[in-house]
């Protein structure tokens, strides 16, 4: 996976380049307010694409937060690809949180997915059927099914995503981010042991969302 070792991710250096190009330019030109809120401009990209090392739970059974954020629905929900019915957990990320997403659990790729959509704003449940998507179906050493999906929202445009199809992943990889501001849905079967609610917080790869029996 990238990103695995650079404190700040991968796909952040080309807008980072860019805007220290604009930066120094403006400075040449002294022209001073506008280097200023350059330079506000390209802080705040290196600090979006910020990439913190994190402690993965020890517990083996242990499902951690795919994403930085806060949850704002945690409900039973149909799972259209496994055609189940199981634990929906959505995470909303703001622009200001960590956006490089992390495994829930370590287990074997069984498919990928992407979906084109809209671009409606990320809190709106709308957005979970009719926005852009891509998502992860994960199969434990147990056979127990789990699926986690990047969503879209109304300032992000572009999902990152680089597990394949039989990839063998293990919880607390970075596997992909979304460029600017989103949610993560993840669900989990039904008789997990939760450990949050809904508004609360949760670190990418150390929060533990539940865990499976």
């Amino acid at each position: 996976m990238r990103n695995n070792r650079t404190p700040i991710a991968a796909e952040g250096f080309p807008f980072i380049a860019i805007a220290s190009l604009i930066t120094l330019l403006l400075v040449l030109f002294a022209w001073k307010v506008a280097a200023a809120l350059a330079l506000g401009v390209t802080l705040f990209i290196v600090y979006f694409f910020r990439n913190p090392q994190r402690i993965i739970p020890g517990i083996d059974n242990a499902v951690a937060a795919p994403a930085d954020g806060v949850i704002i629905y945690l409900g039973n929900a149909h799972e259209e690809h496994l055609d189940a019915e199981m634990l929906k957990i959505s995470i909303f990320m703001s622009v200001f949180n960590v956006h490089v997403n992390r495994v829930p659990f370590t287990g074997r790729v069984l498919d990928v997915f992407r979906k084109s959509g809209k671009f409606l704003d990320a809190r709106n449940e709308r957005a979970t059927f009719e926005n852009e998507q891509s998502g992860i179906i994960l199969e434990t050493e147990k056979g127990v099914k789990l699926v986690f999906i990047q969503v879209a929202g109304l300032i992000a445009r572009r999902i990152i995503s680089y597990p394949r199809k039989g990839d063998m992943l293990r919880r607390g990889d970075r596997y992909g981010l979304i460029r600017f501001g989103s949610r993560v849905d993840i669900y989990l079967p039904k008789n997990i042991v939760l450990q949050v609610a809904v508004g609360e917080k949760t670190v990418a790869g150390e929060t533990i969302l539940g865990c499976l029996p």
